[in-house]
């Protein structure tokens, strides 16, 4: 599958927080490489806040479906949570952040 041409863009929005690739830091938010899959609050060496680490211990999976959501309105989807960004409104931009977080997931996993 194809990774969208704006994926990489609308990604932008998120690199005040995070980043992603080979080289990736944790800063504000945590390295988004291999996401996919991962449970919730639990890359090592980031300190989540306790609703996203209980989020995670009560078994809290990044889906594709759980991502789309959390994207949309993501103190809805976990209240308590230290993302301070609003959400992406538009279902497409949605889909291509996670068409572009893909394209850094493990597929052995």
């Amino acid at each position: 599958m194809a990774m969208p041409r704006t994926a990489k863009k609308v990604f932008r929005k998120c690199q005040a927080c995070h980043q992603i690739g080979e080289d990736a830091k944790n800063r504000v938010g945590p390295i988004l490489n291999d996401v996919i899959e991962r449970r919730a609050g639990t890359l090592e060496d980031f300190k989540y806040s306790d609703a996203m680490t209980e989020a995670g211990e009560e078994g809290l999976i990044w889906t594709h479906e759980n991502i789309a959501e959390y994207l949309n309105k993501p103190r809805d989807f976990i209240p308590g949570n230290k993302m301070t960004f609003a959400g992406l409104r538009k279902e497409d931009d949605i889909e291509d952040v996670i068409a572009f977080l893909e394209t850094f997931s493990s597929e052995d996993e």
